[in-house]
């Protein structure tokens, strides 16, 4: 089992939070935006594949997003991706362009996209989490081995606790913030 490195804990816990502000760049509060579609992954050639692998995306207007689609027989599995996402989105095939309109925000969505950006920020709280399990663990086999003693051990799971409630308040002030801006307060 791996020792206990404390730099590369806190190495994968930024980036679980950077990994949230990334989802969250792609939640829009009103104008087209390429970062929507990032998250959206379609399955094509028997794999899933970001959507910015297998086709250009564009914002040509500001209330449209445009998906061009390199190969002809990957327009159908891309247009379902987009409209299984649950962003809202209704694509218009031009053959191998995709359009997509960008609906006015009602209150109705701007509830869904704030509960998105909350459900965002809860994956990236269990990702936090569960780095902090797997430092915990290595404390506890480094302790098995005779490497560490005990009261190390118990020092090193107050550190990965500490920086775990920084983290995940981190995480959790970012997702405020979106929200914030998402309801429009």
């Amino acid at each position: 089992m791996a020792k206990y490195d404390k730099a590369d804990l806190e190495r994968r816990m930024k980036g679980a939070v950077e990994s949230l502000k990334h989802d969250l760049s792609g939640l829009r509060t009103g104008r087209a935006n390429t970062a929507l579609l990032e998250p959206i992954t379609v399955e094509v050639y028997g794999s899933h594949m970001p959507i910015s692998q297998v086709a250009t995306l564009s914002a040509p207007e500001p209330r449209m997003l445009t998906v061009q689609v390199w190969d002809k027989s990957n327009v159908t599995p891309v247009e379902k991706a987009i409209r299984s996402a649950g962003l809202g989105l209704n694509p218009i095939n031009d053959g191998t362009t995709l359009r997509l309109p960008i609906p006015d925000l009602t209150e109705e969505r701007r509830k869904e996209l704030a509960k998105l950006s909350h459900s965002y920020a809860e994956k990236a709280r269990v990702a936090i989490r569960n780095v902090r399990r797997d430092g915990m663990d290595n404390l506890k086999a480094d302790e098995n081995k005779k490497e560490i003693s005990e009261d190390d051990r118990k020092r090193g799971e107050a550190e990965v606790q500490k920086l775990t409630d920084e983290m995940i308040k981190e995480a959790d002030a970012i997702a405020a913030q979106k929200e914030q801006e998402i309801l429009g307060k």
